[in-house]
């Protein structure tokens, strides 16, 4: 009968042992290369374009076009996150394939590539678009090829499919935890609410009418909408200034913020005079609007390049190393990123790339790494995440000032509201 010293020591040697064991890369344990450890008709069982050392995915932006002041950090942060993931040895032991393609500001071009993608390339997933106009062109397509499609841009809700996974956040989210500051620290009562004239910016001020009217009891004294691309806004300009609203609320989105802050300035609409926040204005529309034009307005977003953590940190560093020093990040570009890594989570989860196995992998997913801090996949398939209030400064960023104590769960489907 072995003493109790034996009994520990084995015990001891034989938690080593594992330790060792699990500290040992998959290709000592099991004699495989990683790749041949997931072989190719395991992890790819539907036709996708992945062969036994590279997948392929799309990209599905506007490069070119009205949106491309938007979109142009999306792709670069998915670029970057790609190549991230790829110099860790890429995913179930394959490299990262990028098939780019440009939605060029034009909705039909979107449905247009986006089937090119699914049904001739037979990419494993895209991460794509940013207007509402351009996600709901390609969404038929995604559901009728079974397709999925990283979507990292804030929007109105209102919707959940099978087939995306929304890395911003929905209209519950940004909208209404906006709102309530707003009437809170602001006091503001009497709302002016301007947008471009396309899906989101008429859903989500009709979500911000509902909430001022009938929770906060303001009232909306003004509410106009301008085409994309839109220059001229004298007219909208001297309503706002009859109308004397305590805030304007903007959704103003594309080039056309840059007409639109540079006029209300000239029109001597300035910070220190009127209320303005907006949900459109990120650090990418800044380069192009210019921090003097924006000074002391305000956005409501999850996500500001200032954000003092140490993800976000190593995050900018990357990203300026990559594309320059005077490149900046946006909420969009930041949501952008958590797409390639979110997929990464979610196919290694499955063990396949096979669409309806990562799908039903994504619910639970977390990214601890974040730059925004955390997040996580609802069962809705969008994320968790704290909403925060940035204030323009004068270079073009913005300083944060208020930020939700929780992380908020997504509800898209919001009673009250439709």
């Amino acid at each position: 009968m072995s003493s109790k010293s034996d009994q520990s020591k084995m015990s001891l040697d034989r938690r080593r042992l594992l330790q060792g064991l699990a500290a040992l890369p998959l290709v000592s344990m099991s004699g495989l290369s990683f790749g041949q450890a997931f072989p190719t008709t395991k992890v790819n069982t539907t036709g996708l374009a992945i062969t036994d050392t590279e997948v392929t995915v799309g990209q599905l932006h506007s490069a070119t076009g009205t949106m491309a002041i938007s979109e142009t950090g999306s792709i670069q942060a998915e670029q970057l996150a790609i190549d991230e993931i790829n110099a860790m040895g890429g995913i179930l032991g394959r490299k990262i394939k990028v098939i780019k393609e440009d939605g060029a500001s034009d909705w039909p071009t979107f449905a247009e590539k986006s089937r090119k993608l699914l049904v001739n390339d037979k990419v494993a997933t895209v991460f794509g678009c940013w207007t509402s106009a351009s996600r709901k062109a390609v969404l038929p397509i995604f559901e009728k090829e079974n397709g999925l499609l990283y979507y990292p841009t804030f929007y109105e809700g209102l919707e959940q499919s099978k087939n995306v996974i929304y890395t911003g956040q929905e209209a519950t989210q940004q909208i209404i935890w906006g709102l309530d500051w707003a009437q809170k620290e602001k006091g503001a009562k009497k709302f002016f609410l301007v947008g471009s004239d396309y899906i989101w910016p008429r859903t989500s001020m009709k979500i911000a009418r509902k909430h001022i009217e009938n929770f906060q009891k303001g009232s909306v004294v003004g509410e106009e909408y301008y085409p994309l691309g839109n220059t001229n806004f004298n007219s909208l300009i001297n309503k706002i200034k009859i109308a004397k609203p305590d805030c304007i609320f903007c959704a103003v989105v594309g080039g056309s913020n840059v007409a639109f802050y540079k006029q209300l300035k000239a029109a001597g609409i300035t910070a220190n005079k009127q209320f303005l926040l907006t949900l459109s204005v990120t650090e990418d529309e800044m380069l192009g609007i210019g921090g003097e034009n924006f000074e002391g307005f305000y956005a409501s977003m999850k996500y500001f390049q200032s954000l003092e953590n140490d993800n976000n940190k190593k995050f900018v560093a990357a990203f300026k190393a990559k594309y320059g020093p005077k490149a900046v990040i946006g909420d969009v570009t930041q949501a952008a990123y958590l797409g390639p890594w979110l997929w990464k989570a979610a196919v290694e989860k499955a063990g396949s790339f096979d669409v309806d196995k990562v799908v039903a992998a994504s619910p639970g997913i977390e990214l601890k790494t974040a730059p925004e801090g955390y997040v996580k996949i609802h069962e809705n398939h969008h994320l968790w995440s704290k909403t925060r209030i940035g204030m323009g400064q004068a270079d073009g960023q913005f300083k944060v000032v208020a930020e939700s104590p929780e992380l908020i769960e997504p509800n898209p489907f919001p009673k009250g509201y439709q």
